[in-house]
């Protein structure tokens, strides 16, 4: 067979395999069709050593990048499937992006997030996106021990160690070994911990309470917060060389008021997560349910949409949730925004306008601050939405 054909035959049998094609019989024709067949580059003799070299550490790189590529993909869609991280895309696509390109490494990462935003599940996809998926992942609050607890539950202890300490216990990080820890509110750890964490993550060491021997240790370590670290930093509450330990990497969770358009998704996900407390019979939610869900503020994030959307599908009597089946504080927030268009002693001007001024805060919240769906959402142009918006902000 000649050249152009055995390309084909190559690129059939192993489609990663890269192909250069050398001929002395070169024409414009010829080349094109080795190239549309799958050849990384053509050459022509007599060969140029030097652009030989290039041409094949191109190929080279053109290969690794495909691989990355792959890989990339493929844990982007590994993590995608982790139980309770449910998006459309808009301000989590970048959530979810970092999570992926930082998952292969071993740097520390500082997740950052309001409570109930779902920092542990991002902790938990970092790990299993990564080299240590195989290994243990372990989890450990620093707010809920107390200091003398915490450093025990941490770097393990010696028998006699301390009142109670009736034989040893190897800590949180030797149970991690290989694997994951994930340390979830680091920014309430008191000061002699944050020393002790420090020293770990410097030397990559541990010394058990009452011991004075170092037992090396091998984890990948995640931390988490809703405090503002920096701002304690400054304060003198937590240790500033700590902190960019732990920050090498930070990744910070939106609160669900900044997601609004993932709500349908992440409602429909809790629906199909707690059907069997429902008996197994599928409900959904009316679009004015929904509405109400959608311009809900939530304080406790997407832990308290999962809550609301449970008690809902328990207490109502059909097959579709309506308003009258959410919590009062949803139905009582609405009313109170509904209020100011809904007084009858308002001029209508103003009942329009606050009418309008509702529905276009709406319209962005849904769309996560993006004026161009916003206005297209609203059925109105971008230019309107800016000038209506301008209007607004004068009344201010």
């Amino acid at each position: 067979m000649d050249g152009t054909t055995l390309l084909g035959e190559i690129k059939a049998t192993n489609p990663d395999i890269e192909v250069v094609i050398v001929t002395a019989y070169g024409t414009v024709q010829g080349a094109v069709e080795c190239l549309k067949r799958g050849a990384s580059d053509y050459l022509l003799k007599p060969l140029d050593l030097d652009e030989v070299e290039h041409v094949v550490q191109r190929a080279l790189e053109q290969r690794q990048l495909r691989r990355e590529n792959r890989e990339l993909r493929r844990r982007l869609g590994h993590v995608e499937s982790i139980d309770g991280i449910v998006t459309t895309g808009g301000s989590m696509a970048e959530v979810l992006s970092t999570t992926v390109r930082v998952a292969p490494t071993a740097v520390p990462v500082l997740i950052l997030g309001e409570s109930g935003t779902g920092k542990e599940l991002i902790a938990r996809a970092i790990h299993a996106a990564s080299p240590r998926a195989a290994r243990p992942f372990v989890a450990v609050n620093g707010a809920a021990l107390s200091p003398t607890l915490l450093e025990s539950e941490l770097f393990g202890h010696e028998k006699g160690a301390f009142t109670g300490a009736v034989r040893a216990r190897p800590g949180r990080f030797e149970a991690a070994a290989g694997g994951t820890l994930f340390l979830d509110e680091v920014g309430d750890l008191p000061a002699e911990v944050q020393v002790k964490l420090l020293r770990v993550l410097q030397e990559r060491t541990i010394e058990r309470v009452g011991s004075s021997q170092s037992t090396a240790v091998d984890v990948r370590f995640l931390a988490a917060t809703h405090h503002d670290l920096l701002a304690q930093v400054k304060e003198g509450r937590f240790r500033e060389d700590l902190y960019y330990r732990l920050a090498v990497v930070t990744i910070e969770i939106p609160p669900l008021r900044r997601r609004r358009s993932d709500i349908p998704a992440l409602v429909q996900h809790f629906v199909n997560k707690h059907l069997e407390s429902i008996g197994g019979r599928s409900k959904t939610f009316s679009r004015e349910a929904m509405d109400y869900l959608i311009r809900y503020d939530y304080p406790g994030n997407v832990r308290e949409l999962e809550n609301i959307v449970q008690r809902s599908l328990v207490l109502s009597r059909g097959d579709q949730v309506s308003v009258s089946d959410l919590p009062d504080n949803i139905r009582s927030v609405q009313s109170t925004e509904h209020a100011h268009w809904e007084d009858s002693t308002a001029a209508l001007p103003e009942r329009v306008a606050a009418l309008e001024r509702a529905a276009i805060e709406q319209a962005l919240a849904c769309e996560d601050g993006n004026q161009s769906r916003a206005a297209a959402r609203l059925g109105i142009s971008e230019r309107a939405l800016r000038y209506k918006l301008a209007k607004i902000r004068e009344r201010e």
